[in-house]
């Protein structure tokens, strides 16, 4: 069975084999990973490892806090502004889709805070992506989404490189793609896509960028957050754990770098038939096409369902597309194994073969 959900995704087999081995005692304490104390040795070497291997993974630096946090990445849709938005109290977003356009409207129900569109892929239907974006000075951040999950459409190269720091969201291919963490002021990524189970999250954020913020409540700052490593209250233990195993096995397969190889060698065994195909189609333009969610279509939703169903039973599950556009969606993430893809490619040419034969 191939899982091509868009999230919560498939985890490495090798981390979850560990995970079940050490289920009952974590390291022979006798307790569960999800019995022990937050305030005890085991719980805090553990996150040490996991920020310590993050950093490696990523090139963070000693300026940067890593945090890890819950509410999923929707939540930052708020705290980023609460935190970051003091000097203007403007914040532009760059409309790639759905969730930067959720990003907007949360951070429009802050009070004071400005939520501005600076440059939207809407004319296309968000089939492209705004190759370039001109700004003021007059924002507190640029709010950029990386890779849109439903609309199939991802940044490679940054479309803003000017004074106004960037906040973004790599929630759907944190660790997947190659990006300088120092080109940003914040970076935030809920877990359930490359890093493990949901329910947390994680925000990579530069100390100089919040220390101007306002007091706010304790779970909404990033300095007080910060100054307790994360633990001001009971962490997500087990969604730190399952993280830092999978941070390990990252490491283990040679890094992000390798991973986007892998990536981008996978996305491109799908794309070279859906270019091929008679049946099927890529709705995005080849330069902003994904690597890690793959939408395609028919043209013909009775087609489409009658796909899916029959992928289901040829165990290529979890392949129908996001409710908003419809259609088909892989995704493939980082544990994804390329076996998977060449199954789906099989069944895509056996599937329009019969189409064909039928018409």
């Amino acid at each position: 069975m191939y899982n091509f959900a868009a999230g919560p995704a498939v985890l490495p087999a090798e981390v979850l084999r560990q995970v079940q081995s050490e289920l009952i005692s974590y390291k022979n304490s006798g307790m569960s990973v999800m019995e022990i104390s937050h305030r005890s040795s085991l719980y805090t070497e553990m996150e040490a490892e996991a920020e310590a291997d993050l950093r490696k993974l990523m090139s963070i630096p000693e300026d940067y806090d890593v945090l890890f946090l819950q509410g999923g990445a929707t939540l930052q849709f708020a705290m980023a502004p609460l935190n970051l938005a003091n000097r203007t109290r403007r914040i532009g977003f760059v409309d790639t889709g759905h969730w930067s356009q959720r990003a907007e409207e949360e951070a429009k129900l802050v009070t004071g805070i400005k939520a501005e569109v600076v440059a939207s892929g809407e004319a296309s239907n968000y089939t492209e992506l705004p190759q370039a974006v001109e700004l003021t000075e007059n924002y507190d951040y640029l709010h950029l989404t990386l890779n849109n999950t439903i609309e199939g459409t991802m940044y490679k190269e940054l479309p803003y490189t000017g004074k106004v720091p960037l906040v973004g969201d790599l929630s759907s291919n944190i660790l997947g793609q190659e990006y300088n963490v120092t080109d940003f002021g914040m970076i935030y990524a809920g877990a359930q896509k490359n890093i493990g189970p949901a329910g947390l999250t994680v925000v990579v954020v530069k100390h100089s960028f919040f220390k101007d913020a306002p007091q706010l409540p304790a779970m909404l700052s990033y300095a007080k957050q910060a100054a307790k490593h994360s633990a001001l209250n009971t962490p997500p233990v087990f969604a730190i754990y399952v993280a830092g195993l999978v941070f390990k096995w990252l490491v283990q397969q040679g890094g992000v770098a390798q991973m986007q190889q892998r990536n981008e060698a996978k996305a491109q065994l799908l794309y070279d038939y859906l270019d091929a195909s008679q049946l099927f189609k890529s709705p995005v333009k080849k330069q902003w096409r994904s690597t890690t969610n793959v939408p395609f279509i028919t043209g013909n939703q009775e087609l489409d369902q009658r796909f899916i169903a029959q992928a289901q039973s040829n165990g290529l599950v979890n392949l129908k597309g996001h409710r908003l556009v419809g259609g088909m969606r892989a995704s493939l993430y980082n544990a994804f194994p390329r076996t998977g893809v060449e199954k789906l490619v099989e069944f895509m040419q056996t599937f329009e073969e019969t189409v064909r034969r039928t018409r």
